[in-house]
């Protein structure tokens, strides 16, 4: 049976940790972090691009076992490892990495993107599709009283995204990079986006039988 409520309570402690300044030298290198799923097994996917260009540096993937079932609120427990291991296999580690979740703009105010930052200790972004807490004013996301998140129009006709730092970055600068980082016509930032894509390729590979891989559990 997995302790939900044990997690909550890592959750909170983890979340003391968060840092909302911008601590970073540097930004040259910016990385995508997204999921792709072939049952239980989770592939995760980093594209590492150059700030200035998009044009994709380096990418690295794994594959895990989900060690817990898909529950909000609790994705870096099902994401984060296979995420962690794909990161540690980079050469070029990213001066600042957007995930595919939420980072503040959380109930306890810690979401994949606030916990893999903390956990690493890297400047973090998160990006999200659908509103997990919150309310929406003038574009700002508000949880208690506290702006946490903001919502871009990234593509004519589509719905927006939800921007939120993670971890050493401020919401502004969040924004400011995500913002930098479209390209058109995709909707996501475009680290995101190849992340995404290599993920399903990956995945895809595997089910046509045109790669093996090791499972870890």
């Amino acid at each position: 049976m997995i302790g939900f409520e044990r997690l909550k309570e890592e959750q909170l402690k983890l979340a003391k940790k968060v840092v909302l300044k911008d601590s970073f030298d540097k930004l040259q290198l910016i990385a995508g972090a997204d999921a792709a799923y072939n049952q239980d097994d989770i592939i995760a996917a980093i594209a590492v691009c150059d700030n200035a260009t998009m044009e994709c540096k380096e990418r690295a993937f794994a594959v895990m076992k989900a060690k817990i079932p898909y529950k909000p609120g609790f994705l870096a427990y099902r994401e984060g490892p296979a995420i962690s291991d794909a990161y540690a296999k980079l050469q070029n580690k990213p001066d600042v990495v957007i995930f595919d979740g939420n980072g503040i703009l959380h109930p306890r105010r810690i979401g994949l993107a606030s916990h893999i930052g903390v956990l690493l200790d890297i400047p973090s972004i998160g990006i999200a599709k659908q509103l997990l807490a919150g309310e929406v004013k003038e574009n700002k996301v508000y949880v208690e009283k506290e702006a946490r998140g903001e919502l871009i129009a990234t593509r004519e006709h589509s719905k927006p995204i939800y921007v939120s730092p993670g971890h050493r970055i401020s919401l502004k600068t969040s924004v400011d990079i995500v913002k930098n980082c479209i390209r058109f016509p995709h909707k996501l930032p475009e680290p995101l986006h190849l992340a995404h894509k290599y993920a399903n390729e990956i995945r895809d590979n595997i089910l046509n039988g045109k790669i093996k891989v090791e499972i870890k559990e």
